[in-house]
């Protein structure tokens, strides 16, 4: 079964994958705690969009440099790798496929499930949500793991599907807003509920990293993508310029559909209430479901990245098992034992999430963190040595590429670190102490193996 992953994808896909991840749940999900997060401060909020924006687009930037001049098994760790050497890689590595990937996938599996039951009128945290996040996981693992072409064509033709209500909503929710005057008394109403956090717009810019999240797993297809050199570097520029653009304009939209303290206390519905608002109650639903398959979209553009985690150690000889999870099947041309072993992991930390901010009373205590938002930004504290060495050895490149751009790249990292911080307080030090045993396990496996 071992043999080499084909050169079976091309640029509509990586640009449909950068954007299919990154648009999705997130846009959706935590549009109304960044209102909530800045008391429903309007140009607060939007503020908080164009920095996360930024942030996302200049890291892209520098990874669009190195994905120029690597292509191997899976680019970020490729990158690590070849910043920083074999040890650093495998560490980036081990978090991508134990923990970031996993987490992620399981949050979107559940985010679908989300709006499944909004539309369908459930609870969102009961029986049935949890069920259908379940039935979505191994939905989508069975799409990826039998067939990776159907996958890459669903993940396409779900990116063209959730444009459709986003750009709706920017473009007829700020023309209705502005003829009826709701966009313009939102932007001036200023804070209009009690804020609870001492840094409202930190708070706010890490809920919106969920939002832009994704592009860097875009790269976990490099080995399968066609051209890579030349092709991952144009979906990573052109995807986050336009996931950039499309979220603030939606934001701005949405704010003319409906008042911002109707859309705060809308909860979880508030989105639905807004298309509905603007569309009629047929339209918004019909534009709801657009919703929940973009949400869809994401939840598969995640599997792709997490039934291939493993598989990158393994095709370096690393991690556990190496033998054996680099094993890719003949018919499918997938890293088959791999791919288990991801949605496996993922099904336990939808688990987590579930009894760590789901329940009424937390399951594991000072132990439950948000874990949509903080392996994000541990990502990014990842990074940082990574855009200090492209400093120091890409002697090759021109100044702006190999001082100017990683130096910013660094200061983005540095604000995101900060920011959750504040964003987050205790629950962060809970959150390193399991990062740090699932990491310290990484290495004592592969020092072992």
């Amino acid at each position: 079964m071992e043999n080499g992953l084909q050169k079976k994808y091309g640029l509509m896909t990586a640009i449909a994958m950068v954007i299919g991840i990154v648009i999705g749940s997130g846009v959706f999900f935590k549009a109304e705690k960044v209102l909530t997060a800045t008391g429903g401060n309007l140009p607060q909020g939007i503020l908080a969009w164009i920095i996360g924006g930024i942030i996302m687009i200049v890291c892209a930037y520098v990874f669009a440099t190195m994905a120029t001049r690597y292509e191997k098994v899976n680019g970020v760790v490729d990158y690590a790798e070849a910043a920083l050497g074999s040890t650093y890689g495998y560490f980036v590595g081990w978090f991508m496929a134990a923990i970031y990937y996993p987490t992620l996938t399981s949050v979107l599996a559940w985010v679908s499930a989300r709006y499944t039951c909004v539309l369908l009128g459930w609870n969102i945290v009961g029986g049935e949500a949890m069920a259908i996040a379940g039935f979505f996981l191994i939905g989508s693992y069975a799409l990826n793991a039998l067939s990776p072409n159907l996958a890459g064509k669903f993940q396409v033709s779900t990116t063209v599907i959730k444009i459709i209500p986003l750009a709706l909503m920017a473009v007829v929710g700020t023309i209705v807003g502005l003829s009826n005057g709701v966009l313009v008394s939102n932007f001036t109403s200023g804070v209009i509920a009690e804020v609870t956090s001492n840094s409202p717009l930190f708070t706010a810019v890490v809920a919106t990293s969920f939002a832009y999240e994704g592009w860097i797993i875009a790269t976990s297809i490099n080995a399968e993508l066609k051209d890579a050199k030349k092709n991952l570097p144009l979906a990573l520029t052109f995807g986050t310029l336009f996931v950039a653009l499309l979220y603030i304009l939606y934001y701005t939209g949405l704010a003319g559909a409906v008042s911002n303290s109707v859309m705060m206390k809308g909860g979880e519905a508030g989105a639905k209430l807004a298309f509905s608002t603007v569309f009629s109650n047929v339209g918004g639903t019909v534009l709801f479901v657009f919703v929940v398959i973009s949400c869809l979209g994401t939840l598969n553009g995640l599997m792709m990245g997490c039934t291939r985690g493993f598989y990158s150690l393994a095709a370096r000889d690393m991690g556990p098992a190496p033998k054996v999870l680099k094993c890719i099947d003949v018919n499918t041309n997938m890293p088959t034992n791999s791919s288990i072993l991801g949605v496996l992991l993922s099904a336990v930390w939808l688990l987590y999430f579930f009894g760590a901010n789901l329940t009424p009373v937390p399951w594991f205590g000072p132990f439950s963190f948000d874990s949509s938002e903080l392996p994000i930004v541990t990502i990014y504290a990842m990074y940082i040595p990574i855009f200090i060495m492209i400093m120091a050895k890409e002697k090759s490149l021109h100044f702006v590429k190999r001082f100017i751009m990683p130096f910013l790249a660094i200061c983005a990292c540095v604000f995101m670190v900060i920011a959750a911080i504040y964003a987050h307080g205790k629950a962060v030090l809970f959150y390193l102490v399991i990062f740090c045993v699932i990491m310290i396990f990484g290495m004592i496996v592969n020092f072992k193996r």
